[in-house]
């Protein structure tokens, strides 16, 4: 669609990703007869959205994602509703796995968390958990606890709800249209720039994953977080994986793994992640290469500790290998909110892995936000200048993000 070579919304969102998508879906849902406009230089949700692992979870170690995470259920309800369509969330529930004293208290208090919510969690046995996942070798574990509420899903299928329904509701999602830059005045963002005109808009919200960080300094500011990789493999078909088994999250391996078609999906974290500088990556994620060698290399540094678990890892084809970028920061917090010193300007951003099961939270808070409202949730932990002054293309930056990711061991 070409745009006039001026024209005024009340909010431009750039990105078109879950995040952007999201926002939209609650801006218009709540603010009938205003204008959001989504700009998105490729195809909505062909970025990272559609290479998540997309597990939805509900309970984590760091309380402040789970209200965001509950929210996303809601509105994959109230979706589902609009849509007359079911968007098959998987609801096959967590098993967290601990094998060593320190999971165990890991354990021990996830538990605790999920009884403060309210959400249903249980340990179980050894000879259960080997019932409802044939393949987790279970000698090593200490303790299982099973919270039957957790779910995954199919990313793309999220992010193209929340796109559809905004849609029905009056956002404006324009594909194939490139923002080349902020219009500032003063130290206030008043719009954006386009090949085909500019546009206008009381909000602006940067929601461009990987790249944000360049758009972000061309208001001033460094935004603190960094594209790191999260990559995973999805094995050949086999009988030892039930389509209805549960997530397991392997925190002494470092390790997840879900159902995927009749195979098994799982990731690592490699001991060196790798990162890239937001100035070094393509226009299109497709144009950039993430492992020369689909991993295997990565995979082989880690093997042992997942094989522990998984002992068929040694045998069993891998049938792909999916990789993209996820938004990190040295404390694995998310990374978001008004950015600080510029007027109208917000960022949603800095997922630290957890994009797709605290979509929903987002999306409501930017919505709120960028209509004047307070931020319905606690931000505090996700501010954008927590970590000071910081450049987001130095290598010592990129280095403590892609450590935190290294290190990370909860889902």
């Amino acid at each position: 669609m070409l745009l006039s070579t001026s024209e005024k919304v009340d909010a431009i969102v750039v990105g078109g990703g879950i995040f952007g998508c999201a926002v939209a879906y609650y801006y218009t849902r709540d603010n009938p007869g205003k204008k959001i406009v989504v700009l998105e230089r490729n195809e909505i949700c062909n970025a990272a959205t559609s290479r998540a692992a997309a597990l939805v979870t509900r309970i984590r170690s760091k309380k402040d994602f789970i209200p965001l995470s509950l929210e996303t259920y809601r509105a994959v309800a109230e979706m589902e509703k609009q849509l007359h369509e079911s968007m098959d969330m998987k609801r096959v529930g967590v098993l967290h796995v601990a094998a060593s004293e320190a999971t165990v208290a890991d354990l021990d208090n996830l538990m605790r968390i999920a009884d403060s919510f309210n959400e249903p969690a249980e340990y179980l046995t050894h000879e259960t958990v080997k019932t409802k996942v044939p393949w987790l070798k279970t000698d090593e574990a200490l303790k299982f606890g099973f919270m039957p509420n957790e779910s995954y899903c199919d990313p793309y299928l999220l992010g193209i709800f929340f796109a559809r329904c905004a849609k029905m509701n009056g956002a404006d999602i324009r594909q194939g249209v490139e923002v080349k830059g902020l219009l500032m005045e003063g130290n206030a963002a008043i719009g954006v720039s386009t090949a085909a005109g500019n546009i206008y808009a009381n909000a602006v919200v940067i929601a461009a994953g990987a790249w944000s960080p360049v758009l972000a300094m061309q208001a001033g500011v460094g935004l603190p977080m960094a594209p790191v990789r999260s990559q995973y493999w999805i094995t050949e078909r086999n009988a030892i994986f039930p389509v209805d088994s549960p997530i397991v999250l392997l925190p002494d391996a470092q390790a997840y793994a879900r159902p995927e078609g009749g195979g098994l999906l799982f990731g690592i974290r490699e001991t060196k992640s790798f990162t890239s500088s937001p100035l070094d990556i393509p226009k299109d994620i497709i144009d950039f290469s993430f492992s020369p060698d689909r991993g295997v290399s990565d995979l082989s540094e880690v093997i042992d500790k997942l094989g522990r678990f998984f002992p068929l890892v040694y045998d069993i084809g891998l049938k792909y290998y999916i990789a993209g970028f996820s938004g990190y920061t040295p404390d694995n917090n998310l990374s978001m909110g008004i950015v600080p010193g510029v007027s109208n300007l917000f960022a949603a951003t800095g997922c630290a892995g957890a994009g797709i099961s605290v979509s929903g939270g987002v999306g409501l808070a930017f919505a709120e936000m960028i209509s004047g409202k307070p931020n319905p949730y606690d931000f505090t932990n996700f501010k954008i200048d927590r970590f000071g002054k910081i450049d987001p293309f130095s290598k010592e930056w990129l280095d403590k993000c892609a450590l935190a990711r290294s290190q990370k061991r909860s889902g």
